[in-house]
């Protein structure tokens, strides 16, 4: 491995042994619904030993139809939205407790580039979803996140990491929020 990667890997390892942790005591399990970051937020929670016990389900859903067929995503839904939108990422967190025995989801889709951008919706930009089992659907946290100034890589471990902290009970009084802008270096 690469120092950088090793320490990406680092950071990555710290924060998915504590999300387990903390929803381990909490006494939930978790599951994950994934697009642009193709399984990488289910591989740092199964990379822990023991991890069994608190998480459910993954789901990697690149296209379109894998995001209809395994999470119920309407296809109202993708074609008037897009598959990376605010209203995709609720319907795959929605779809993604629907489709488990988990009490929090998590969804991200985005574009990771370095092509595929758009004016409207440029390299970088990720849509996240959080749902808890039980929570009012029009409450569940929704955010559009433009990571700046990364590559496809750093992108993608940048969404890992926010995911993965969105996993986080404390993060259990979310409410869908503004759009913000990150660094992915």
């Amino acid at each position: 491995m690469l120092p950088d990667d090793e320490s990406r890997f680092a950071v990555r390892n710290a924060l998915a042994t504590s999300v387990l942790a903390n929803n381990r005591a909490a006494g939930r399990k978790v599951a994950v619904a994934e697009s642009c970051t193709g399984g990488m937020v289910s591989a740092a929670l199964t990379d822990i030993a023991g991890s069994s016990d608190v998480f459910s389900a993954g789901f990697i859903t690149y296209s379109g139809h894998a995001k209809q067929s395994q999470l119920d995503v309407s296809s109202e839904i993708l074609e008037t939205f897009g598959e990376v939108s605010l209203a995709t990422a609720w319907a795959m967190a929605t779809g993604a407790l629907a489709n488990s025995d988990a009490d929090i989801a998590v969804a991200i889709t985005g574009i990771a580039g370095p092509g595929g951008g758009s004016e409207k919706k440029p390299v970088g930009l990720v849509v996240f979803a959080r749902a808890l089992r039980g929570q009012n659907s029009d409450d569940y946290f929704t955010q559009r996140v433009q990571f700046e100034g990364g590559d496809r890589a750093a992108i993608r471990h940048h969404a890992t990491l926010f995911a993965l902290d969105l996993l986080q009970p404390e993060k259990d009084e979310l409410r869908p929020s503004e759009d913000i802008t990150l660094p992915a270096p």
